[in-house]
C-alpha cells in the first residue's frame, strides 16, 4: 500500500512549486511578456507534445538528446515531450505564419522538460520565457534581441547584468582556413570550450598560435575587440567580426549601462548558431539567466530564413530577484457586501471569506494566516501588537 510519504515523492529533477513562490513565478513570467509585447512581439502557445520528428528538426536537433519521447496511442507515431521552446516556436513561424510579413516577432512563455539537469540546473523541469526575430538578418535585429532581453529583465527587477557576446562559428572558421579536419576541429573546439590552453598547444601544434589568442581575447568586449582587430583571421570570420563590432556599438549607443564582455570560442549550447550569439548573467547569481542568438531556420517551401532570438530560464530569473512581498491577506466575517469586499480587492487586499457564522474572527483569521481582520467593517491587525491600519 502506497503511504502518503510514497506520494510526495517525486522524480530526480522535478519539484512541487507552493505558495507564494508558484503566483510570484506566473506573475514575473506575464511581466516579461508585457515588456516583449512593448516592443512588438505577440505571443504564441504551442503544444506541450508535438510528432518527434517536427519537434527535432532545425533548431531542435540541439536537444534531441534532452527530449523525452513516447508512443501516441492515436496515431501510433512517436511524440516529443518539449525540452525547449525554440524549436516549436520556429515550427509555427515557418508553417502556420509562413505568410506572415517579416521580419515576424513573436514571443512565448511555457514549461519544459529535459532528460537530465545539469550540475548548475539539476531541475529538470523549469520555465522558459523567450521571443524570436524571424525572418531579419540585419545588425539591428541582432542589437535589438540583445537589448529586448535587458530591458525586460530590468523591467521585473533584476540588476546588476552582464551580456557574454560570443561567435560560434568562428572557431570553425578559423580551423578550416589553417587545414584541419571536421575531427580536429571538433576536438579543438572541446577544449577550447574548457579554456584548456595546454590541449589547444598540443592538438594545433605549430597553427595553435591564432587559437591561444583567441582564448586571451575573452574579456570586456571593448578590449577584447581591439585584441581580434590585431589578429589575422580569415575573411569569413573578419566579416562577423566587422559585425560584432557594430552591434556592440549599436548596444552601448542605447544600453550605456548594460556590462558587455566577449568570448571568442565559446560554443557550448550554441550548436546551431550561425552569427553573433550572447548569454546573460547577473551579478551575485549562480548560472545564466537566459541565452540566444543567430540562427536559420527552415520554412515550409524547404528555404531557410536568417533569425535571432533568445530564451531565459525562470528559475535563475527568479533567483536573480528578491523574495515576493508577503500578501496582505484580511479575513472577511459572513455577510460582508459584495461591494465592501470588491473596494478592498482594489486597494489590494487578498479576501478570505468566512464559511461558518459565529466563529471568532480573530481566531479563524490567524489559523488561515491572515494578517488583518474586518470587524465592524474596521481592519484590524490579527496580532493585538500591531497598529490598526485602518479606524
Amino acid at each position: 500500500m502506497n503511504t502518503l510519504g510514497d506520494k510526495a515523492l517525486l522524480p530526480a529533477g522535478l519539484q512541487d512549486i507552493l505558495p507564494p513562490a508558484a503566483a510570484h513565478e506566473a506573475g514575473i513570467v506575464e511581466r516579461l511578456i508585457a515588456a516583449f509585447a512593448g516592443w512588438g512581439y505577440e505571443r504564441v502557445k504551442p503544444p506541450l507534445l508535438e510528432f518527434e520528428e517536427a519537434l527535432l528538426s532545425g533548431p531542435g536537433q540541439a536537444v534531441a538528446q534532452q527530449t523525452f519521447r513516447l508512443m501516441d496511442p492515436v496515431s501510433h507515431r512517436m511524440l516529443g515531450l518539449r525540452a525547449d521552446m525554440t524549436p516549436q516556436v520556429v515550427r509555427i513561424a515557418g508553417t502556420r505564419l509562413r505568410n506572415a510579413p517579416r521580419p515576424l516577432r513573436l514571443c512565448y512563455g511555457g514549461q519544459v522538460l529535459q532528460v537530465k539537469g545539469s550540475q548548475l540546473r539539476p531541475e529538470r523541469q523549469f520555465g522558459q520565457v523567450g521571443a524570436e526575430l524571424i525572418g531579419a538578418s540585419q545588425e539591428r535585429a541582432d542589437a535589438e534581441v540583445v537589448l529586448l532581453a535587458a530591458r525586460a529583465l530590468e523591467a521585473v527587477g533584476v540588476q546588476g547584468l552582464s551580456i557574454d557576446l560570443n561567435l560560434p562559428p568562428l572557431v570553425g572558421a578559423l580551423a578550416k582556413d589553417l587545414g584541419f579536419d571536421a575531427l580536429q576541429s571538433a576536438a579543438l573546439r572541446e577544449a577550447l570550450d574548457r579554456k584548456d590552453a595546454a590541449t589547444v598547444s598540443q592538438l594545433a601544434g605549430d597553427r595553435a598560435e591564432p587559437f591561444l589568442a583567441l582564448l586571451r581575447a575573452a574579456g570586456p568586449a571593448d578590449e577584447a575587440l581591439v585584441e581580434l582587430e590585431s589578429l589575422r583571421l580569415p575573411s569569413a570570420a573578419d566579416v562577423e567580426l566587422d559585425r560584432l563590432k557594430r552591434v556592440v556599438g549599436l548596444i552601448r549607443a542605447e544600453a550605456p549601462e548594460v556590462s558587455l564582455t566577449l568570448d571568442p570560442v565559446e560554443h557550448r549550447g550554441f550548436e546551431y548558431q550561425t552569427g553573433i550569439s550572447f548569454v546573460v548573467f547577473a551579478r551575485n547569481v549562480r548560472g545564466e539567466l537566459g541565452r540566444g542568438g543567430r540562427y536559420d531556420a527552415e520554412i515550409a517551401d524547404g528555404s531557410s530564413e536568417s533569425c535571432t532570438g533568445f530564451t531565459l530560464y525562470m528559475d535563475t530569473v527568479l533567483r536573480s530577484l528578491p523574495k515576493p512581498d508577503v500578501a496582505r491577506r484580511l479575513f472577511a466575517p459572513v455577510g460582508t457586501p459584495v461591494a465592501r469586499v470588491k473596494a478592498l480587492q482594489a486597494e489590494g487586499w487578498r479576501i478570505v471569506g468566512a464559511l461558518e457564522d459565529g466563529a471568532d474572527a480573530r481566531t479563524e483569521a490567524k489559523h488561515l494566516h491572515c494578517s488583518h481582520v474586518l470587524i465592524d467593517d474596521s481592519i484590524e491587525p490579527v496580532d493585538a501588537s500591531l497598529e490598526t491600519e485602518e479606524e
